[in-house]
Protein backbone atom coordinates (compact mmCIF):
# COMPACT_ATOMS: atom_id res chain seq x y z
CA UNK A 1 0.00 0.00 0.00
CA UNK A 2 1.17 3.53 -0.80
CA UNK A 3 -0.11 6.42 1.28
CA UNK A 4 -0.33 9.92 -0.20
CA UNK A 5 1.57 11.67 2.57
CA UNK A 6 2.34 15.32 3.21
CA UNK A 7 2.02 17.71 0.32
CA UNK A 8 0.96 14.88 -1.99
CA UNK A 9 -2.38 14.75 -0.16
CA UNK A 10 -3.15 18.23 -1.41
CA UNK A 11 -2.68 16.98 -4.95
CA UNK A 12 -5.06 14.04 -4.54
CA UNK A 13 -7.92 15.78 -6.32
CA UNK A 14 -5.73 16.67 -9.31
CA UNK A 15 -3.86 13.42 -9.90
CA UNK A 16 -6.58 11.55 -11.75
CA UNK A 17 -8.61 12.34 -14.86
CA UNK A 18 -12.17 11.12 -15.14
CA UNK A 19 -12.16 10.45 -18.88
CA UNK A 20 -9.69 7.62 -18.37
CA UNK A 21 -11.42 5.34 -15.90
CA UNK A 22 -10.09 2.39 -17.86
CA UNK A 23 -13.10 0.10 -17.62
CA UNK A 24 -16.35 -0.67 -19.38
CA UNK A 25 -18.87 0.67 -16.94
CA UNK A 26 -21.33 -2.17 -17.40
CA UNK A 27 -19.09 -5.25 -17.43
CA UNK A 28 -15.79 -4.09 -16.00
CA UNK A 29 -14.03 -5.27 -19.18
CA UNK A 30 -11.48 -3.01 -20.94
CA UNK A 31 -13.15 -0.51 -23.24
CA UNK A 32 -13.28 -1.21 -26.94
CA UNK A 33 -13.75 2.04 -28.83
CA UNK A 34 -13.68 2.67 -32.56
CA UNK A 35 -13.73 6.46 -32.35
CA UNK A 36 -11.82 8.89 -30.14
CA UNK A 37 -13.57 9.87 -26.93
CA UNK A 38 -15.20 13.30 -26.91
CA UNK A 39 -15.37 15.71 -24.02
CA UNK A 40 -19.05 16.64 -23.72
CA UNK A 41 -19.25 19.10 -20.80
CA UNK A 42 -17.47 22.02 -22.44
CA UNK A 43 -17.68 24.67 -25.17
CA UNK A 44 -18.59 22.38 -28.10
CA UNK A 45 -18.82 25.06 -30.82
CA UNK A 46 -15.62 26.95 -30.00
CA UNK A 47 -12.80 26.28 -32.44
CA UNK A 48 -9.66 25.52 -30.52
CA UNK A 49 -11.47 25.34 -27.17
CA UNK A 50 -9.06 24.30 -24.41
CA UNK A 51 -8.78 20.67 -23.41
CA UNK A 52 -9.82 19.89 -19.83
CA UNK A 53 -7.16 20.20 -17.17
CA UNK A 54 -6.70 17.81 -14.28
CA UNK A 55 -4.70 14.59 -14.18
CA UNK A 56 -3.39 12.24 -16.84
CA UNK A 57 -3.68 8.84 -15.18
CA UNK A 58 -5.80 5.81 -16.03
CA UNK A 59 -7.51 3.72 -13.39
CA UNK A 60 -7.80 -0.02 -12.97
CA UNK A 61 -11.00 -1.63 -14.33
CA UNK A 62 -14.10 -1.34 -12.15
CA UNK A 63 -17.62 -2.75 -12.34
CA UNK A 64 -20.58 -0.47 -11.77
CA UNK A 65 -23.43 -1.79 -9.64
CA UNK A 66 -26.50 -1.06 -11.74
CA UNK A 67 -29.09 -2.57 -9.38
CA UNK A 68 -30.94 -0.29 -6.92
CA UNK A 69 -29.05 -0.39 -3.66
CA UNK A 70 -30.41 -1.56 -0.32
CA UNK A 71 -29.95 1.99 0.93
CA UNK A 72 -32.20 3.25 -1.87
CA UNK A 73 -34.87 0.66 -1.05
CA UNK A 74 -34.72 1.57 2.66
CA UNK A 75 -35.11 5.24 1.72
CA UNK A 76 -38.31 4.50 -0.26
CA UNK A 77 -39.96 2.52 2.59
CA UNK A 78 -43.50 3.40 3.65
CA UNK A 79 -44.53 4.46 7.12
CA UNK A 80 -41.37 6.25 8.28
CA UNK A 81 -41.16 9.79 9.65
CA UNK A 82 -39.92 12.74 7.59
CA UNK A 83 -36.82 13.00 9.77
CA UNK A 84 -36.05 9.29 9.40
CA UNK A 85 -36.45 9.51 5.61
CA UNK A 86 -33.99 12.41 5.61
CA UNK A 87 -31.57 10.38 7.73
CA UNK A 88 -31.79 7.43 5.36
CA UNK A 89 -31.04 9.74 2.42
CA UNK A 90 -27.86 10.92 4.16
CA UNK A 91 -26.58 7.43 5.03
CA UNK A 92 -27.40 6.33 1.46
CA UNK A 93 -24.30 8.30 0.45
CA UNK A 94 -22.10 5.68 2.16
CA UNK A 95 -20.55 2.81 0.22
CA UNK A 96 -17.99 2.18 -2.52
CA UNK A 97 -17.96 4.47 -5.55
CA UNK A 98 -16.28 5.63 -8.69
CA UNK A 99 -16.34 9.40 -8.46
CA UNK A 100 -15.99 11.79 -11.38
CA UNK A 101 -15.66 15.55 -11.02
CA UNK A 102 -16.50 18.10 -13.74
CA UNK A 103 -16.25 21.88 -13.41
CA UNK A 104 -16.89 24.40 -16.16
CA UNK A 105 -17.01 28.19 -16.28
CA UNK A 106 -20.29 28.74 -18.07
CA UNK A 107 -20.43 32.56 -17.87
CA UNK A 108 -17.31 34.75 -17.77
CA UNK A 109 -17.89 38.30 -16.51
CA UNK A 110 -14.67 39.80 -17.81
CA UNK A 111 -13.04 39.72 -21.21
CA UNK A 112 -11.16 36.54 -22.09
CA UNK A 113 -9.08 35.66 -25.15
CA UNK A 114 -10.40 32.11 -24.84
CA UNK A 115 -12.53 30.17 -22.33
CA UNK A 116 -10.79 28.90 -19.20
CA UNK A 117 -10.09 25.19 -19.42
CA UNK A 118 -12.74 23.02 -17.78
CA UNK A 119 -11.60 20.70 -15.01
CA UNK A 120 -11.97 16.91 -14.77
CA UNK A 121 -10.77 14.39 -12.21
CA UNK A 122 -11.78 11.00 -10.87
CA UNK A 123 -11.23 8.63 -8.00
CA UNK A 124 -12.36 5.38 -6.41
CA UNK A 125 -13.58 6.08 -2.92
CA UNK A 126 -15.21 4.42 0.06
CA UNK A 127 -17.53 6.47 2.27
CA UNK A 128 -17.95 5.33 5.87
CA UNK A 129 -20.72 6.13 8.34
CA UNK A 130 -18.42 7.38 11.08
CA UNK A 131 -21.29 8.08 13.50
CA UNK A 132 -25.08 8.19 13.43
CA UNK A 133 -27.42 8.89 16.35
CA UNK A 134 -30.40 9.84 14.18
CA UNK A 135 -29.85 13.60 14.41
CA UNK A 136 -26.07 13.79 13.98
CA UNK A 137 -24.43 11.87 11.15
CA UNK A 138 -20.80 11.91 10.04
CA UNK A 139 -19.55 10.48 6.73
CA UNK A 140 -15.82 10.00 6.08
CA UNK A 141 -14.47 9.74 2.51
CA UNK A 142 -11.27 7.74 1.91
CA UNK A 143 -9.67 7.30 -1.50
CA UNK A 144 -8.11 3.99 -2.49
CA UNK A 145 -6.64 4.28 -5.98
CA UNK A 146 -4.98 1.82 -8.35
CA UNK A 147 -3.33 3.31 -11.41
CA UNK A 148 -2.50 1.67 -14.73
CA UNK A 149 1.26 2.05 -15.29
CA UNK A 150 2.94 2.70 -18.66
CA UNK A 151 3.75 -1.01 -18.99
CA UNK A 152 0.09 -1.94 -18.41
CA UNK A 153 0.58 -3.20 -14.84
CA UNK A 154 -1.58 -2.00 -11.98
CA UNK A 155 0.03 -0.02 -9.16
CA UNK A 156 -0.15 -0.84 -5.49
CA UNK A 157 -3.21 0.82 -3.87
CA UNK A 158 -2.72 4.46 -2.91
CA UNK A 159 -4.74 5.41 0.16
CA UNK A 160 -5.53 8.83 1.59
CA UNK A 161 -8.21 10.41 3.70
CA UNK A 162 -10.18 12.71 1.41
CA UNK A 163 -12.88 14.71 3.23
CA UNK A 164 -15.64 14.52 5.82
CA UNK A 165 -19.26 15.69 5.78
CA UNK A 166 -21.23 16.11 9.00
CA UNK A 167 -25.03 16.42 9.06
CA UNK A 168 -27.01 17.82 11.99
CA UNK A 169 -30.80 17.96 12.28
CA UNK A 170 -32.30 21.26 13.46
CA UNK A 171 -28.92 22.77 14.40
CA UNK A 172 -28.52 25.68 16.81
CA UNK A 173 -25.25 27.06 15.35
CA UNK A 174 -23.29 27.11 12.09
CA UNK A 175 -19.59 27.73 11.38
CA UNK A 176 -19.49 29.73 8.13
CA UNK A 177 -16.63 30.70 5.85
CA UNK A 178 -16.29 34.51 5.76
CA UNK A 179 -13.48 34.85 3.23
CA UNK A 180 -9.71 35.23 3.33
CA UNK A 181 -9.12 32.25 5.64
CA UNK A 182 -11.68 33.28 8.28
CA UNK A 183 -14.50 31.15 9.73
CA UNK A 184 -17.15 32.39 12.14
CA UNK A 185 -19.65 30.64 14.40
CA UNK A 186 -23.20 32.02 14.20
CA UNK A 187 -26.38 31.22 16.11
CA UNK A 188 -29.25 30.11 13.90
CA UNK A 189 -32.80 31.34 14.32
CA UNK A 190 -35.63 28.92 15.02
CA UNK A 191 -37.03 29.55 11.53
CA UNK A 192 -33.68 28.71 9.89
CA UNK A 193 -33.32 25.52 11.91
CA UNK A 194 -36.79 23.97 12.03
CA UNK A 195 -37.00 20.85 9.89
CA UNK A 196 -33.60 21.62 8.32
CA UNK A 197 -30.27 19.81 8.13
CA UNK A 198 -26.90 21.50 8.50
CA UNK A 199 -24.14 20.09 6.30
CA UNK A 200 -20.59 20.92 7.41
CA UNK A 201 -17.72 19.94 5.13
CA UNK A 202 -14.17 19.48 6.42
CA UNK A 203 -10.92 19.40 4.48
CA UNK A 204 -8.54 16.43 4.38
CA UNK A 205 -7.07 17.36 7.79
CA UNK A 206 -10.44 18.04 9.52
CA UNK A 207 -9.97 21.82 9.29
CA UNK A 208 -13.20 23.66 8.38
CA UNK A 209 -14.15 24.23 4.76
CA UNK A 210 -17.80 25.30 4.41
CA UNK A 211 -21.25 24.79 5.90
CA UNK A 212 -24.85 25.49 4.95
CA UNK A 213 -28.41 24.75 5.98
CA UNK A 214 -30.99 23.16 3.69
CA UNK A 215 -33.97 20.83 3.59
CA UNK A 216 -34.50 17.43 2.04
CA UNK A 217 -37.25 16.79 -0.49
CA UNK A 218 -38.31 13.30 -1.53
CA UNK A 219 -40.11 11.92 -4.57
CA UNK A 220 -40.55 8.53 -6.15
CA UNK A 221 -37.66 9.33 -8.50
CA UNK A 222 -35.06 10.82 -6.16
CA UNK A 223 -34.32 12.51 -2.84
CA UNK A 224 -32.54 15.86 -2.89
CA UNK A 225 -31.10 18.42 -0.45
CA UNK A 226 -30.44 22.02 -1.55
CA UNK A 227 -28.29 24.39 0.48
CA UNK A 228 -28.74 28.06 1.03
CA UNK A 229 -26.12 30.46 -0.31
CA UNK A 230 -22.75 29.13 0.77
CA UNK A 231 -19.31 30.75 0.89
CA UNK A 232 -16.36 28.43 0.22
CA UNK A 233 -12.59 28.90 0.09
CA UNK A 234 -10.92 28.23 -3.24
CA UNK A 235 -10.12 24.55 -3.83
CA UNK A 236 -6.70 23.50 -5.04
CA UNK A 237 -7.99 23.11 -8.61
CA UNK A 238 -8.47 26.91 -8.58
CA UNK A 239 -5.84 28.48 -6.31
CA UNK A 240 -3.13 26.47 -8.09
CA UNK A 241 -3.85 28.26 -11.41
CA UNK A 242 -5.31 31.70 -10.60
CA UNK A 243 -5.46 34.50 -8.05
CA UNK A 244 -8.04 36.94 -9.44
CA UNK A 245 -10.81 36.09 -6.95
CA UNK A 246 -11.04 35.03 -3.31
CA UNK A 247 -14.19 32.97 -2.67
CA UNK A 248 -16.75 30.70 -4.29
CA UNK A 249 -20.29 31.77 -3.42
CA UNK A 250 -23.15 29.54 -4.50
CA UNK A 251 -25.41 26.60 -3.82
CA UNK A 252 -24.78 22.93 -3.22
CA UNK A 253 -27.27 20.16 -4.10
CA UNK A 254 -27.06 16.48 -3.12
CA UNK A 255 -29.34 14.09 -5.01
CA UNK A 256 -29.74 10.41 -4.12
CA UNK A 257 -30.51 8.00 -6.97
CA UNK A 258 -31.05 4.22 -7.06
CA UNK A 259 -27.40 3.53 -7.96
CA UNK A 260 -25.49 6.37 -6.28
CA UNK A 261 -25.67 10.09 -5.74
CA UNK A 262 -24.76 13.38 -7.36
CA UNK A 263 -23.41 16.61 -5.91
CA UNK A 264 -24.02 19.76 -7.97
CA UNK A 265 -22.49 23.18 -7.38
CA UNK A 266 -23.53 26.50 -8.90
CA UNK A 267 -20.83 28.98 -7.92
CA UNK A 268 -19.96 32.62 -8.47
CA UNK A 269 -16.21 33.26 -8.46
CA UNK A 270 -16.27 36.20 -6.10
CA UNK A 271 -13.82 39.07 -5.58
CA UNK A 272 -13.45 40.24 -1.97
CA UNK A 273 -12.07 43.45 -0.57
CA UNK A 274 -9.43 43.47 2.14
CA UNK A 275 -12.27 43.70 4.68
CA UNK A 276 -13.91 40.51 3.34
CA UNK A 277 -16.87 42.18 1.63
CA UNK A 278 -17.85 41.54 -1.98
CA UNK A 279 -15.98 44.10 -4.13
CA UNK A 280 -18.62 46.47 -5.57
CA UNK A 281 -16.40 47.54 -8.47
CA UNK A 282 -16.11 44.00 -9.88
CA UNK A 283 -17.92 41.54 -7.61
CA UNK A 284 -17.62 38.43 -9.80
CA UNK A 285 -15.27 37.12 -12.47
CA UNK A 286 -17.32 34.10 -13.62
CA UNK A 287 -20.04 31.60 -12.81
CA UNK A 288 -19.16 27.90 -12.78
CA UNK A 289 -21.14 24.68 -12.70
CA UNK A 290 -19.74 21.64 -10.99
CA UNK A 291 -20.95 18.04 -10.96
CA UNK A 292 -19.56 15.20 -8.86
CA UNK A 293 -21.05 11.83 -9.76
CA UNK A 294 -20.81 9.03 -7.20
CA UNK A 295 -21.53 5.76 -9.02
CA UNK A 296 -21.74 2.61 -6.90
CA UNK A 297 -19.23 -0.09 -7.76
CA UNK A 298 -19.23 -3.76 -6.79
CA UNK A 299 -16.57 -6.40 -6.19
CA UNK A 300 -14.07 -3.67 -5.34
CA UNK A 301 -11.16 -4.18 -2.95
CA UNK A 302 -11.01 -1.43 -0.32
CA UNK A 303 -9.18 -3.48 2.30
CA UNK A 304 -6.38 -0.95 2.67
CA UNK A 305 -8.86 1.91 3.05
CA UNK A 306 -10.73 -0.13 5.69
CA UNK A 307 -7.50 -0.71 7.61
CA UNK A 308 -6.53 2.97 7.47
CA UNK A 309 -10.00 4.07 8.56
CA UNK A 310 -10.17 1.62 11.48
CA UNK A 311 -6.70 2.45 12.77
CA UNK A 312 -6.89 6.24 12.46
CA UNK A 313 -10.56 6.88 13.30
CA UNK A 314 -9.90 7.80 16.92
CA UNK A 315 -7.11 10.19 15.95
CA UNK A 316 -9.13 12.07 13.33
CA UNK A 317 -12.10 12.24 15.71
CA UNK A 318 -9.74 13.91 18.20
CA UNK A 319 -8.71 16.47 15.60
CA UNK A 320 -12.31 17.28 14.74
CA UNK A 321 -13.24 17.55 18.44
CA UNK A 322 -10.41 20.04 18.97
CA UNK A 323 -11.72 22.19 16.14
CA UNK A 324 -15.25 22.07 17.57
CA UNK A 325 -14.03 23.27 20.96
CA UNK A 326 -12.07 26.10 19.36
CA UNK A 327 -15.18 27.50 17.71
CA UNK A 328 -17.29 27.09 20.85
CA UNK A 329 -14.68 28.97 22.90
CA UNK A 330 -13.44 31.54 20.38
CA UNK A 331 -16.38 31.96 18.01
CA UNK A 332 -14.08 32.99 15.16
CA UNK A 333 -10.84 31.72 13.62
CA UNK A 334 -8.59 33.39 11.06
CA UNK A 335 -5.89 31.05 9.80
CA UNK A 336 -2.45 32.07 8.55
CA UNK A 337 -3.43 30.94 5.07
CA UNK A 338 -4.94 27.99 3.21
CA UNK A 339 -3.77 24.92 5.13
CA UNK A 340 -3.44 22.84 1.95
CA UNK A 341 -1.56 25.57 0.06
CA UNK A 342 0.89 26.12 2.93
CA UNK A 343 1.24 22.42 3.75
CA UNK A 344 0.21 23.06 7.37
CA UNK A 345 -1.58 19.71 7.62
CA UNK A 346 1.61 17.67 7.20
CA UNK A 347 2.21 16.96 10.94
CA UNK A 348 -1.34 15.62 11.28
CA UNK A 349 -1.00 13.24 8.34
CA UNK A 350 2.41 12.12 9.54
CA UNK A 351 0.90 11.28 12.92
CA UNK A 352 -2.05 9.46 11.34
CA UNK A 353 0.31 7.42 9.15
CA UNK A 354 2.40 6.48 12.17
CA UNK A 355 -0.72 5.36 14.03
CA UNK A 356 -1.84 3.36 10.97
CA UNK A 357 1.54 1.60 10.90
CA UNK A 358 2.22 1.13 14.61
CA UNK A 359 -1.24 1.22 16.19
CA UNK A 360 -1.94 2.47 19.71
CA UNK A 361 1.76 2.69 20.58
CA UNK A 362 2.07 5.75 18.34
CA UNK A 363 -1.02 7.56 19.63
CA UNK A 364 0.19 8.60 23.09
CA UNK A 365 1.37 12.03 21.97
CA UNK A 366 -1.50 12.70 19.54
CA UNK A 367 -3.05 15.53 21.55
CA UNK A 368 0.27 17.40 21.60
CA UNK A 369 0.71 16.91 17.86
CA UNK A 370 -2.84 18.15 17.22
CA UNK A 371 -2.52 21.28 19.34
CA UNK A 372 0.88 22.17 17.89
CA UNK A 373 -0.44 21.75 14.35
CA UNK A 374 -3.48 23.95 15.06
CA UNK A 375 -1.20 26.58 16.61
CA UNK A 376 0.92 26.57 13.45
CA UNK A 377 -2.24 27.10 11.41
CA UNK A 378 -3.25 30.08 13.57
CA UNK A 379 -6.31 28.41 15.09
CA UNK A 380 -4.88 28.45 18.63
CA UNK A 381 -2.96 31.23 20.37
Amino acid sequence: MIRLEGWVVALAATLFVSAASGADEYSGKPQQTSAPARYTFSWPLEAGAPAPRGGTTKGAPITLDLEPSKAWKDLRADGISAQERDRRAIVAMAGTFRVTFDFLEVVPFKRQDKPNAPYQSWGTEKIYVDSDDGKNISLVHILEMRIVQKDGSISEPMVTKHWRQDWQYEPTHIVEYRGRDRWQRRKLSAAESKGAWLQTVYQVDESPRYASVGRWEHSASFSTWLSGETWRPLPRREWSVRDDYQALVGTNRHTISPTGWIQEENNLKTVLTSTRTVDPSQPYVAREYGVARYERIRDADFAQADAYYDRTKQFWDQVRAEWSQIFVKQGEVTLKGPVDKLGLFHPLFAQADEIAEKGAAASSDSQTVIRNALKDMGALP
